[in-house]
């Protein structure tokens, strides 16, 4: 999954940038909502997360602009605000869930995990191909009674693949879910992961397939 997070304290923003990644997520992060729109300008995110108060305006007028754009990316709003009229009044704006600050990153990851449930954003932690298992959770790679872990790009490129077994991506595709603005990727990247994919695949009853000028695809061997 790719997220965005709009919050201009650094070491809050940082924390949270470090724990999403660590849960093999690509995130971009912005402290203003200049630098926001010029995100949403380039890439397309599953999961917006965005404070209210930023240094060159109030959150809530992103919020309401991306919702009347017909913008249905979900959006957690991160709030120092516990009033219920405050809660009520964004909810009403368009936002999916909030947070309130101080809080809990595990609260927070839940909140991320049943926004995406209700948007049809996230499957099952395990999805099956022709004998061969993704457990997205585990970041494990399962078949003929094998277990081969995975680093976090290797689960993140095996998703894409796995919840779309047939459909060709091309190489910009798979670098817009892989890698965060931030990173330094190429289309050379992205030959180097379908290689490695390649090694762990094998033996397995799947395989990704290179549909010339194109780019890739999963295919049941």
């Amino acid at each position: 999954m790719r997220f965005l997070l709009i919050e201009d304290n650094p070491k809050l923003a940082s924390a949270i940038v470090e724990r999403l990644r660590l849960d093999g997520h690509a995130v971009d992060h912005a402290d203003t909502l200049d630098a926001a729109h010029s995100c949403l300008a380039v890439a397309r995110y599953d999961l917006m997360l965005l404070d209210i108060m930023l240094p060159d305006g109030d959150g809530r007028a992103l919020l309401e602009s991306q919702r009347q754009d017909t913008n249905r990316c979900p959006v957690i709003v991160i709030t120092a605000r516990s009033a219920v009229s405050d809660r009520v009044s964004l909810l009403d704006l368009g936002a999916d869930d909030y947070i309130t600050k101080p809080f809990d990153f595990s609260e927070l990851e839940a909140r991320c995990r049943a926004v995406l449930r209700r948007q049809g954003r996230a499957t099952d932690n395990r999805i099956s191909i022709a004998g061969t298992t993704l457990d997205s959770t585990a970041g494990e790679l399962l078949f003929d009674g094998q277990v081969i872990a995975l680093r976090n790009r290797e689960l993140r490129l095996l998703e894409v693949f796995f919840k779309a077994p047939g459909q060709v991506f091309s190489k910009s595709h798979l670098i817009d879910r892989m890698f965060s603005l931030s990173d330094e990727a190429s289309e050379n990247a992205i030959e180097v992961y379908v290689a490695r994919l390649r090694k762990r695949l094998d033996g397995s009853g799947t395989k990704i397939e290179t549909v010339r000028g194109l780019g890739y695809r999963m295919v049941a061997v």
